[in-house]
């Protein structure tokens, strides 16, 4: 008897506790999307005179909102959407488009439960730059001059953190450490040529063995596979304009960097390995000898690239 009292008595806690569960009700927190978002921009250098900068290209932004948990920017809707976590919502972005030129800033503003707002703000900026012409020598040789991945040295792919460091430490090739795998990667030819007649310059990129490059999202060259791991994919290779800007990479200029990149125009050249950015950052340029460094792919690193004269 008592046997079967206890046994009963544990079915009806069971129940109990059953009945309370399913009576608890729960709540999703409230769903506060931010409100009055505002994109301030302050021009650095910008007189009366001269409303779109001195020609650094330097741009203060801040973004402001009620009720923001968390901050991202894009600054140019005119490039591939690149949303930029900003901790404090506020940045100083240095636009190297050389000349005037309007951007579109894109903020979006995330608030409570995920809930997002998106503002855009345009702001025209003044970059002005004069390359050294000892890099315009060395680089095309006056005319034309073609480069190759240097396989023959240690690190010369190399990879590395984006902020506070400017040496591959992560990871660094040995010599000829993709032949096996990889031999496009120092198969493919990069021209670089003057345009005499307007001052321009151009980049021909020619792969006889398909590009090396990631897949996907992954990269900007067109018809690569939409999935696939790195390696080497077909692609004939492409040209395009290139111009000379201002680093953009905030490294010091303590630092050896001759704080000058080469900024690719279009989707359709890179230079030793498909990157998704178009700025290449000359660290060291002599005739004999190029080292460069662009932001990778994956969010926070930065890849490194030596190559000599073909």
């Amino acid at each position: 008897m008592k046997k079967s009292f206890g046994y009963l008595l544990g079915i009806f806690i069971i129940l109990l506790l059953i009945y309370r569960c399913a009576d608890t009700t729960y709540k999703m927190g409230d769903l506060t999307a931010p409100t009055g978002i505002v994109i301030t921009t302050e021009i650095v250098g910008a007189t009366t005179a001269n409303p779109a900068g001195d020609g650094s290209g330097d741009v203060k932004i801040t973004i402001t909102a009620n009720d923001a948990l968390s901050y991202k920017v894009d600054y140019d809707a005119n490039t591939p959407l690149d949303l930029v976590y900003l901790p404090t919502g506020s940045t100083t972005k240095k636009y190297t488009t050389l000349g005037l030129n309007t951007y579109r800033i894109t903020a979006v503003v995330y608030g409570k439960g995920g809930s997002s707002s998106t503002v855009t703000k345009d702001v025209t900026v003044r970059s002005d730059f004069n390359v050294d012409p000892a890099i315009v020598a060395n680089l095309t040789g006056g005319t034309t001059k073609t480069w190759i991945v240097d396989k023959s040295v240690a690190g010369h792919l190399g990879v590395g953190p984006w902020s506070g460091s400017v040496v591959p430490e992560w990871w660094a090739a040995g010599v000829n450490e993709k032949v096996a795998c990889c031999n496009c990667f120092y198969t493919s030819t990069f021209t670089f040529a003057k345009v005499a007649a307007n001052n321009t310059y151009t980049l021909q990129v020619t792969n006889p063995d398909g590009a090396f490059t990631k897949t996907g999202s992954l990269t900007t060259l067109p018809g690569i596979p939409a999935s696939g791991d790195e390696g080497c994919y077909s692609y004939s290779g492409g040209t395009s304009a290139i111009s000379f800007i201002p680093a953009s990479t905030g490294i010091a200029a303590t630092t050896p960097s001759t704080q000058t990149s080469i900024l690719l125009a279009g989707n359709a050249t890179y230079i030793g390995y498909g990157a998704v950015q178009k700025e290449y950052e000359i660290m060291v340029l002599t005739s004999t000898y190029m080292y460069l460094r662009v932001q990778g792919t994956e969010t926070g690193n930065a890849w490194y690239l030596k190559l000599k004269p073909l």
